[in-house]
């Protein structure tokens, strides 16, 4: 899932952004959402705290005490590098001030109150094909399709894969959800590396995510949920433990 955020003093431009963005997710099943709209910088820093890979729609001649456009761009871009930033502006020739910033924007939408939810739609269509294009580091993000929609799941979340009812299908547990998608724990086992252990022929774990093992019940505890502990399993925790 991948956070947009909004940040124009403007309501009614935060609204009709908003509205443009949503129907767009909406309509496409893009795997995104819109958390924050926000009409100063702090509210939108204070959402943004933890975010990574965000997408970020920001007023250039935003009237923020210290805080302008430029300004915000440059404090989430040393907070959440991989950003995507779209600015809003009521003037087209801005765009040399990003190089004086080093803020690398994807795009700027000109505030013209028929056109400005088209074209934060279009702005995000291109965003989406820009980053299915892009390829991806698997150290980072798991990506999938499920019920028809791509999701993008970061590594550091994904508890454990098993084997789904259905056959020919694997779940994906993180610490809030499961997916369900078309897989092979044979292919993800080879696909994932040494940051994940076979440990049943059923269960692909996360190593770090690993808390407890009971090698009596064969069953050991990945946040919080049980997964079964096979002789290999054991052989291969017992492997990893050693290095």
């Amino acid at each position: 899932m991948i956070d947009i955020y909004l940040c124009d003093d403007e309501e009614a431009v935060r609204r009709q952004i908003q509205t443009a963005l949503e129907r767009k997710i909406l309509i496409e099943s893009y795997d995104m959402r819109v958390v924050c709209s926000a009409a100063g910088a702090r509210e939108l820093l204070d959402a943004a705290e933890n975010e990574r890979r965000g997408i970020y729609f920001l007023d250039v001649e935003l009237k923020d005490g210290e805080w302008d456009g430029f300004r915000l761009g440059q404090e989430l871009r040393r907070r959440d590098p991989h950003c995507t930033l779209v600015y809003i502006t009521s003037y087209g020739d801005l765009a040399w001030r990003t190089f004086q910033y080093h803020l690398e924007a994807f795009d700027y939408i000109v505030k013209e109150r028929s056109q400005i939810g088209p074209a934060a739609a279009r702005c995000l269509e291109a965003i989406c094909g820009r980053l299915l294009a892009q390829p991806r580091d698997p150290a980072e993000l798991f990506t999938l399709r499920t019920g028809g929609v791509v999701r993008h799941v970061p590594l550091e979340d994904i508890l454990f894969f098993e084997t789904a009812p259905t056959p020919h299908h694997v779940l994906l547990r993180t610490a809030n959800s499961r997916l369900d998608f078309l897989g092979s724990l044979n292919e993800l086992e080879l696909q994932m590396g040494d940051r994940f252990i076979r440990t049943h022929r059923a269960y692909l774990v996360a190593a770090d995510k690993i808390e407890a093992v009971d090698l009596k019940r064969n069953t050991l505890w990945a946040g919080g949920h049980a997964c079964l502990l096979s002789r290999a399993g054991k052989a291969a925790l017992r492997k990893r433990g050693s290095r």
